[in-house]
């Protein structure tokens, strides 16, 4: 909404604080400055507030605003004077209002830093979670206009509105004075106003998933009078399923006596049904969605499924219609799955809902599963379907306008019935916070993820989001970091989650083959090799092996402590006439099933080669009773809004009942237990690289129980507020928003500031300049070009090395002007010998989605050619510094490869992690390259720098919570 022109002229209207945002129970509101033509939708609004918060808010009776208050609290100047206010359906449900005030409590402005700030809720909407969202948005207005304080006056029988102050988590003084409490909040955040924000910003989000799944009433809109069409087929869909809630098919053109369509209710409208709906399927065309949109919101309705298509899949005319959409149902409080979706489904027993074109509903499991393409989510279903596998929950969000995976991470974060996530995505419309709730959830269960679209190099159609422009193996990188298991296929998906969701997690990379058949077990025993894992030499039961020897020798194998996971593998038994016996497959799984109950928790899987019945009598649990789920979070990980230490909400457990997602020697190693199902894998590459992806995720939650952290010694060698005046410097006043290089003596005086020394470098425009520099700096020293198309080339003769002499030195002048051009051209420079060691290569860049990534490699080919660079966001810790050093593939030359010393590799984790705090501290920093780094046995030598600043980009991450804007 804009400003009415005599809005003043001095302050344009500030259209970056207006946000979607997500209450407490789930539903939306929007927030947005008060303007002048706000003074109707404000005295409607305060009619509608009870005489008891009318009067906590002024300390009097004041049944209604005058003229003059009206006027006051509609005109602002959105900088000593800020009003916001809270709609749902255009009109105010809440408002906050500061104005700037000096030392002695009296209006003022800037430079005072001091506000007074005052909150009014709607009745009817307290308890919704609105005050609390309030504070963190007029918080951030504050600071933006230099406000550093907040004062209250509140009564002290007002404590609800004590609460809203006592648990922002900002730091804080209280004081009763004059029969009222007054509250002063530093408005700087803190650790625990940030873990406040992002617990309650999980909650919302969950419980808007939650709607959605578990509604008590569905209306199907545009349910055909006819069989066959999309509606038609979810409402059948819906009742195939058993929903256990009430069902009604809307469709306008029904005539006025139709009462039932498929033993249903049928309305021509939603005003007709006469009770609450709580979720609408939408499946009209798309230029009649605006009007079912608007009739559902009229009449309450919590959430919508569109399954129309013809949005941002058309291109702009679509893209506009889609945000227009989006716009429309979140004004009435609504969140959307699609639009161009597929469906959902939730296989609660208390539920049974699929409101999808999946014409069954899929087996009830422990696996819940987001795909963002129709066509992807139908091949997993059946997928899954074929190998027994079974959902908690699914999800085809097609365009992903509003709700995306990031709000089925909150909402399967704590999901009692969901043991592991699966996400198919096509594009991340919010990286960051991706990056975050994964590794959160990461830590109490797996996540899968597959990512299409990989090397297109665009988004693909409908999905209007940030681009970017960091590559795939980055990605991949980031995800791994966060504990995400990145895979490159759906059918590794669904590998890799049938091992997770049913088997436990394994200790460690020793591996145990036993089967029927030595060639299939060799294989098995490379796969393994080739995965990194740790294979024991297969034992071979023989072609005669019956399904007890099978027993037995899986029962060793667990029984093993040199042991971690088991991969059986199987072929058919041949009788006397050659042919395969049948109903073997079914009496084998019977006795691999009692040895896996009855030995220690380890995962096990299975290969075997056309058995029949095998895999079908495997993926069946060995009990009817679905078994309690222990927690899997480690006790050493703390959930945010509990006590460190405590898990999420789920069942007790049974004690000698391992989970899966559960470390394997968490359980008791020798008591008898439930065993569901067991995955069988048709080839041995498939079944091993689930395993391993089990094995890499066991070994990040082990670490990620202990989290890393910034050495503090680095704080004493920092010089952060240096730092940020340089760069204010650099930039001016007027700074180019395209940003600006740093010349080397820039770079290194900023680099300087944090612990970081350049090795000096002189031009030498000529070969006397050349001698001059070498007698200043002390020979031996190194003659460079610093050409763009030359620079770091010493395969192309631009880089002189060990010139001990002012005649060396003159010699390798000429040659270099001889063979390459003019000086003038080459730009040469000298610089002093570093000692001898490993040329390294250190980078940090942001990127606008993503955030700032620190990367690392060996220097030249390595990095350059091969791609064999390691990556970690910023901030990064002591291990994360740790792992980059040892993930790259050349990392044996670092460490003492074929009789070579090992290097300095502490000093190369240190200046990692100040080039980390140097791009965290100062995002004006947007790109800084140390190249080459040399890393000797002791120390190291920064030879090269090259540093851009540019005004810092948005930082949404860190600001009050907010939906995304597409």
């Amino acid at each position: 909404m804009q400003p009415s022109p005599e809005q003043s002229p001095h302050h344009a209207y500030p259209d970056h604080w207006e946000a979607d945002v997500v209450l407490r129970d789930g539903g939306t509101a929007r927030i947005r400055p008060i303007t002048t033509d706000d003074a109707d939708r404000l005295v409607s609004f305060y009619e509608q507030v009870s005489d008891e918060s009318k009067y906590y808010r002024f300390f009097a009776p004041y049944p209604r605003l005058s003229a003059k208050d009206v006027h006051r609290f509609t005109h602002h100047d959105y900088v000593d004077r800020v009003g916001l206010a809270v709609t749902v359906g255009g009109e105010f449900i809440a408002t906050v209002r500061f104005d700037r005030i000096d030392a002695r409590g009296r209006p003022a402005s800037t430079p005072a830093d001091e506000a007074e700030v005052a909150f009014l809720v709607q009745d009817a909407h307290q308890g919704r979670g609105v005050a609390s969202t309030l504070l963190e948005h007029i918080a951030a207005v504050a600071r933006e206009r230099g406000i550093r304080r907040f004062a209250a006056e509140v009564l002290p029988a007002n404590n609800k509105m004590i609460k809203v102050f006592r648990d922002a988590g900002y730091t804080q003084q209280r004081s009763f004075e004059d029969g009222s409490v007054h509250l002063t909040l530093d408005l700087e955040p803190t650790a625990e106003s940030l873990a406040v924000q992002r617990a309650r910003e999980q909650r919302a989000e969950a419980r808007s998933v939650q709607r959605l799944l578990a509604p008590g009433s569905v209306a199907v809109i545009g349910a055909g009078r006819t069989p066959g069409g999309v509606g038609r087929t979810v409402l059948r869909n819906l009742l195939g399923a058993g929903f256990t809630g009430r069902t009604y098919a809307v469709n306008s053109a029904f005539a006025a006596d139709q009462a039932t369509i498929d033993g249903v209710p049928a309305h021509r409208s939603l005003g007709e049904i006469g009770e609450p709906v709580d979720l609408a399927v939408v499946a009209v065309p798309a230029d009649r969605v605006p009007g079912a949109v608007a009739d559902c919101g009229e009449h309450g309705v919590q959430g919508l499924v569109v399954l129309s298509a013809g949005y941002a899949e058309w291109g702009a005319e679509g893209r506009e219609r889609q945000r227009e959409l989006v716009r429309q149902a979140r004004s009435y409080g609504m969140r959307i799955i699609g639009p161009n979706a597929f469906g959902i489904i939730n296989n609660s027993e208390a539920v049974r809902l699929n409101a999808s074109l999946a014409p069954e509903r899929p087996a009830s499991g422990r696996i819940g599963l987001f795909t963002q393409s129709g066509a992807i989510g139908i091949a997993l279903l059946s997928g899954l379907y074929r190998r027994g596998a079974g959902l908690s929950t699914f999800i085809s969000a097609g365009n992903r306008a509003d709700i995306s995976g990031n709000d089925f991470l909150q909402y399967w974060y704590e999901d009692p019935d969901t043991d592991v996530a699966l996400l198919y995505l096509e594009s991340l419309g919010n990286p960051r916070k991706f990056t975050r709730l994964a590794r959160r959830t990461a830590a109490v269960k797996p996540v899968v993820v597959v990512k299409g679209a990989r090397h297109s190099g665009s988004t693909p159609p409908g999905h209007a989001v940030p681009i970017s422009r960091i590559p795939d193996a980055t990605v991949s990188a980031l995800m791994r970091q966060a504990g995400v298991i990145r895979v490159d296929t759906v059918t590794e998906m669904v590998d890799a989650g049938l091992l997770l969701a049913d088997q436990p997690l394994p200790a460690g990379g020793r591996v145990a083959i036993l089967g029927n058949s030595e060639s299939l077990g060799l294989l098995t025993y490379d796969a393994c090799l080739a995965e990194g894992l740790r294979p024991r030499p297969p034992i071979d039961l023989t072609t005669a092996a019956t399904p007890q020897d099978f027993r037995d020798a899986l029962a060793e194998a667990l029984a093993d402590e040199g042991c971690d996971a088991v991969v059986v593998t199987a072929i058919p038994w041949v009788g006397e006439n050659g042919e395969a016996e049948s109903g073997d497959g079914e009496v084998l799984a019977t006795a691999l099933h009692a040895a896996a109950a009855t030995g220690p928790a380890k995962p096990v899987a299975v290969v075997h080669v056309e058995i029949g019945g095998l895999a079908e009598s495997l993926a069946a649990a060995t009990s009817t009773v679905t078994q309690p789920r222990p927690a899997t979070a480690s006790p050493a990980l703390g959930v945010p809004g509990r006590p460190a230490g405590q898990p999420p909400t789920t069942p007790a457990a049974t004690p000698a009942t391992p989970a899966p997602g559960k470390a394997a020697d968490d359980a008791a190693p020798d008591a008898p237990r439930a065993v569901g199902r067991i995955p069988a894998y048709p080839a041995a590459e498939r079944a091993v690289r689930a395993l391993a992806e089990a094995v890499r995720y066991a070994q990040w939650r082990r670490q990620a129980a202990v989290p890393g952290k910034v050495p503090e010694f680095l704080d004493d060698t920092i010089d952060e507020q240096g730092a940020a005046a340089l760069i204010d410097t650099l930039l001016g006043q007027d700074p180019d928003p395209r940003g600006r290089p740093l010349e080397h003596d820039e770079a290194s005086a900023l680099l300087a500031c944090y612990g970081i020394t350049v090795r000096p470098t002189l031009p030498a425009p000529g070969p006397e300049e050349a001698v001059a520099a070498a007698t200043r700096l002390g020979y031996p020293v190194a003659l460079k070009t610093t050409a763009p198309h030359l620079r770091h080339r010493a395969d192309l003769g631009g880089v002189r090395l060990d010139l001990d002499s002012e005649a060396a030195l003159r010699r390798a002048y000429g040659e270099l002007t001889d063979l390459l051009g003019k000086p003038a051209e080459l730009r040469p420079v000298v610089q002093s010998m570093a000692p001898r060691g490993v040329d390294t290569v250190v980078r940090a860049t942001i990127d606008p989605a993503a955030g700032a990534v620190l990367s690392f490699g060996l220097a030249g080919a390595p990095s350059e050619l091969l791609g064999d660079t390691a990556h970690r966001l910023v901030p990064a810790t002591d291990r994360d510094a740790a792992e980059l050093i040892r993930s790259i593939r050349a990392a044996p030359v670092l460490f003492g490869w074929r009789g070579s010393a090992p290097v300095d590799t502490p000093a190369l984790e240190e200046l990692l992690l100040r080039v980390s705090r140097l791009v965290d501290d100062h995002p004006e920093v947007v790109s800084l390259a140390l190249e080459p780094v040399v890393v000797a046995t002791h120390g190291l030598t920064v030879l090269g720098a090259s540093v851009r600043l540019s005004p810092p980009p948005a930082r949404t991450d860190l600001g009050p919570r907010r939906l995304s804007n597409y």
